[in-house]
């Protein structure tokens, strides 16, 4: 919880400072961002220092499904994006706020036209996908060596996500996520991981040349 309260805190002052102010320069919006990231990373980096810390797992040990052991901690980050997914999907559908951003992400103009407060809407949306990155980060935590650049591995599989699911879709987000990091676990079990890495990187870039839409049209 308070990841979610500080990562959404952090993304209202940052859409607020910055980003709003470069919605219709999306290439300076993408380097406003970056720079921030760079400056968090020396901020972490004066006050915590370059090694490498650990977060231990909340819960430990394995649980069998079909004469596989599975680490019971990796089980529960499973279910928790489920939800997390599931909540975000039914919020984009079922409430004003998902309309109203489904509105201007369509057609900006014509939603201040018939009245949605778009820069209220952007402002909100910002918030809850910071707060999501936030706890994602949490939750991946006791897995990984936590280092201030630590976001720096995972930009290029997000941005990947995205594209090669199709822009503006959760359906897409969950097709994307499902084959870059499907294909990226079935190839690290023979190859090294950065082999594996470029590899599903250079098969995303192929399907983005023939599908441009995506895997999942919005």
């Amino acid at each position: 919880m308070l990841a979610m309260a500080v990562g959404a805190l952090g993304g209202l002052l940052l859409e607020w400072g910055i980003v709003r102010h470069l919605y219709h320069r999306p290439i300076q919006a993408i380097l406003a961002t970056w720079g921030v990231s760079l400056a968090f990373q020396q901020l972490l980096q004066l006050a915590f220092g370059t090694g490498a810390r650990t977060v231990p797992a909340p819960i430990k040990g394995a649980v069998e499904i079909m004469g596989t052991a599975y680490p019971a901690y990796r089980l529960l980050l499973i279910a928790l994006a489920l939800l997390i997914f599931v909540a975000l999907a039914i919020a984009m559908r079922r409430t004003s706020l998902g309309l109203d951003l489904r509105a201007v992400i369509q057609n900006r103009e014509m939603a201040e036209s018939v009245g949605i407060n778009t820069a209220r809407t952007f402002s909100i949306s910002f918030a809850i996908g910071s707060a999501v990155a936030a706890v994602a980060g949490a939750l991946v935590a006791p897995l990984v060596s936590i280092l201030p650049q630590i976001g720096v591995n995972y930009l290029a599989n997000s941005f990947f996500v995205v594209i090669v699911g199709g822009v503006g879709s959760m359906g897409g987000v969950l097709a994307g996520s499902a084959f870059i990091g499907g294909l990226d676990s079935l190839i690290a079990y023979q190859l090294s991981p950065s082999l594996s890495r470029a590899i599903v990187l250079l098969l995303a870039i192929i399907l983005v040349r023939f599908r441009p839409q995506g895997l999942v049209k919005p």
